[in-house]
């Protein structure tokens, strides 16, 4: 089988922060979605966390702007993000925390139902964290066939039809994903 080439539209981004820590562990805070809005209640509940992921659909710098304020934020744009998001991160991002590899897109679909070109990069080099936003459908889930775990932390805007504004913070200890939390922010 031919080696599967990525069409020249799709920016994919390695990234690091710093060295590991002998013993480390990092608590992520995850959102998706905001599509320009900022809640004070980031603040708060990514408080304490290591990094801050965004799985797209940013809507605006201030955004991307005041979460990097709180802790590094690793992000991709989404099918709503201008060129000013476009040109600071990728479609598609891939890096490893600890021990654990991480793929990050905005649209990417859920176990049994990946978009068909997430799905190829999946099985190409598979992650053991498969992150996505854009349905505004926060899901949880463990994909048995290509042993990962997929997160969809919903959407923490205001804008869509989704009924409450979510995200998740949760741990990365070693090769371990443990301590999810689900927070409901309010209602949109």
């Amino acid at each position: 089988m031919p080696a599967f080439r990525m069409p020249p539209s799709t920016k994919v981004e390695y990234t690091s922060f710093g060295t590991k820590l002998s013993g480390a562990m990092k608590k992520i805070g995850l959102l998706s979605d905001t599509h320009g809005y900022i809640d004070e209640k980031y603040r708060i509940h990514f408080a304490d966390c290591d990094e801050i992921w965004h799985a797209g659909d940013i809507g605006s710098v201030t955004v991307a702007d005041y979460l990097s304020g709180l802790a590094p934020l690793r992000a991709v744009y989404g099918n709503i993000d201008g060129q000013d998001i476009r040109l600071q991160y990728p479609e598609v991002l891939r890096f490893c925390v600890e021990e654990v590899k991480v793929f990050m897109t905005h649209i990417g679909g859920y176990p049994g139902r990946y978009e068909p070109r997430i799905y190829r990069m999946l099985v190409q080099n598979p992650p053991r964290l498969f992150v996505c936003g854009h349905s505004h459908i926060l899901k949880a889930m463990y994909d048995k066939k290509l042993d990962m775990l997929h997160l969809n932390p919903g959407a923490a805007g205001k804008y869509g039809f989704h009924a409450v504004r979510t995200l998740m913070r949760f741990v990365i200890d070693g090769r371990d994903i443990r301590d999810l939390q689900v927070i409901e922010l309010a209602d949109r």
